[in-house]
């Protein structure tokens, strides 16, 4: 909840003024409030960046005030929404079924949902995390088929980096990363699992996204708190393009 119109204009004008030389391998992607959305969209123009939604309900339409339909992000230039953050989950009782009927639904909308799981600290701490994000995984992707499953982007948001200043060393995202590929395998192929994108969404930031982003399961980032800075963001793209010739 960062960031009006206006602010957004701005922010996303001095991104792209910062950003490296892009090639096709690396996609960026602002996923603005949806009162600003209409305003990133006219500031991205033709610009190779990519604009998703921080939300979106799983009905087409009706009485549900305040929410907002794929419809609407659609028209907005919409081509990624984030389904099942943590803050959702944690502030506005988003279950695993929500998250399942929302993934479903940016999917039949031609939208490519960014699927947020991660465990709390009292659940790494009793060695069951691996357990609670595979669940979380298979809940969310219980609606998607073989067919539709290469339009899904994963990230891993352990809750207790986020917004604390703590991260997961790179170790423990590339455990956490190779578990959630291995169950896409599992779930569907290798060949999906090696296609899916799968993100670090707890506090990356400059100093720490070299060493995130050479782990071979890290595909990128979801920022948080750094992407609100231009200058920081930018860093982290610059470094994300820097990792494009590592091996997975």
């Amino acid at each position: 909840m960062n960031c009006g119109p206006g602010q957004t204009a701005s922010l996303v004008k001095n991104i792209i003024n910062k950003l490296p030389s892009l090639s096709n391998d690396v996609e960026v992607l602002v996923c603005s409030p949806e009162i600003s959305l209409t305003s990133a969209s006219q500031t991205i123009g033709d610009e190779p960046i990519a604009l998703g939604a921080q939300n979106v309900h799983f009905e087409d339409n009706g009485a549900y005030t305040g929410e907002v339909s794929t419809a609407m992000l659609t028209e907005a230039g919409c081509a990624f929404v984030i389904t099942g953050h943590s803050e959702r989950r944690e502030y506005f009782g988003e279950t695993d079924e929500i998250v399942s009927k929302k993934t479903q639904k940016i999917v039949q909308a031609g939208l490519r949902p960014i699927i947020c799981v991660g465990e709390s600290l009292d659940q790494r701490k009793q060695n069951v995390h691996q357990e609670k994000v595979k669940e979380q995984v298979q809940a969310a992707l219980s609606g998607i088929d073989s067919d539709h499953v290469q339009k899904v982007v994963i990230a891993y948001e352990p809750l207790w980096a986020i917004g604390t200043g703590e991260t997961a060393t790179p170790g423990q995202a590339q455990e956490m990363h190779r578990m959630i590929r291995t169950e896409l395998a599992d779930l569907y192929s290798e060949e999906a699992a090696q296609s899916t994108q799968i993100l670090y969404g707890g506090s990356m930031k400059p100093h720490n996204a070299q060493s995130l982003l050479e782990q071979p399961d890290v595909d990128g980032g979801l920022i948080g708190g750094a992407s609100l800075k231009a200058e920081s963001f930018a860093e982290i793209i610059k470094i994300a393009k820097n990792n494009l010739t590592l091996p997975r």
